[in-house]
């Protein structure tokens, strides 16, 4: 299992207190493979894109336009996080649904 976040996001680190055998990988500093990011966007859509983000505030008009996957490639912060990657399967954010799927509620 893989969790893509912020070492210093809040919900990330309640994610990781809860899951056991996670990887972590800073999307700052390890970035997230680009097969996930087209397959969480295939999934997700436009909600991978965290538009509440001080990232996001941040961005002027002509940007916020840009391609999500380009945006995410230029911002990683601007992802949703976590992202969590457990054998293919994709799950974001940290919901008592997201919580129950992985048996952690």
């Amino acid at each position: 299992m893989k969790l893509y976040g912020l070492k210093n996001c809040d919900t990330c680190r309640k994610a990781l207190k809860s899951l056991t055998s996670v990887e972590f990988l800073d999307v700052r500093a390890d970035g997230v493979p680009s097969q996930i990011i087209d397959q969480a966007l295939s999934q997700f859509g436009a909600a991978l894109v965290n538009t509440r983000s001080t990232t996001w505030r941040q961005l002027d008009e002509e940007t916020r336009k840009t391609d999500p996957k380009e945006l995410l490639a230029a911002h990683p912060t601007l992802m949703k996080r976590p992202l969590i990657e457990d054998e293919g399967t994709l799950y974001l954010g940290w919901g008592k649904d997201v919580q129950e799927a992985l048996g952690t509620s």
